[in-house]
Order: C-alpha cells, then structure tokens, then sequence
C-alpha cells in the first residue's frame, strides 16, 4: 500500500476528487494548510501599508491505495491539480505498512 499526500491549490479541490472518483478511491482526507515553496509568498498592500504573505493558503489531500492504483492516481492527481503555473503543489509518495478498519477490524488493503 501507498500513501499519496498532494499539495494543491485551493481551486483544484473538486476536479482531483472528481478524477480520483472515477479512478475507484473511495476516501480522502482535506485539510487546509499553509505554506510556500519557490513562490516565496507575495506582497500585498492593506489600508496604505504593504505586507509580505509569506505562507500562502493550499490543500493538503492524503489517500491510502493498493500497490496497483498508485501509479493510476498519482497520474490522475497530477493532471487533474495542474495550472501550469507557479505554486501548483507537490505530490509525495511514501510505504505504507499496515492499515487496519477500526469499525470491523479488517487489515491490509480490505482496510482500505
């Protein structure tokens, strides 16, 4: 099993969990982070006085797959989060492994 964490652009939400939707994942977690890469924030300028945002908003999506869709939804994350612009994310790919069902107590990938 893989565990997938994808950086994305806020906007992008519903087009990575429409792609992942139709490629078979069933769960993800969203969660709203902060943060910055080679963007290096911007500034902006608020009643006359500028101000440098340094950590800018994102997504963070983790799934957990099976070996065989990995690859599948690494791709399908990538095309589905892609501007082409700057700060369009990262996508990380680490082992997993043991997942375990804590309603039924399934393990491995019937956990999933």
């Amino acid at each position: 099993m893989k565990k997938i964490e994808a950086i994305i652009k806020p906007f992008k939400l519903d087009e990575v969990k429409d792609a992942l939707t139709e490629i078979g994942i069933q769960g993800m977690t969203v969660t709203e982070v902060r943060g910055f890469g080679r963007q290096k924030g911007h500034a902006e300028i608020y009643r006359g006085a500028e101000y440098v945002v340094d950590f800018l908003p994102k997504l963070k999506i983790e799934i957990v797959v099976p070996d065989s869709l990995a690859l599948k939804a690494l791709e399908v994350i990538q095309h589905a989060a892609f501007t082409g612009k700057m700060g369009d994310g990262k996508i990380f790919v680490s082992p997993i492994e043991e997942a375990v069902r804590i309603r039924t107590g399934e393990q491995g990938e019937e956990a999933l």
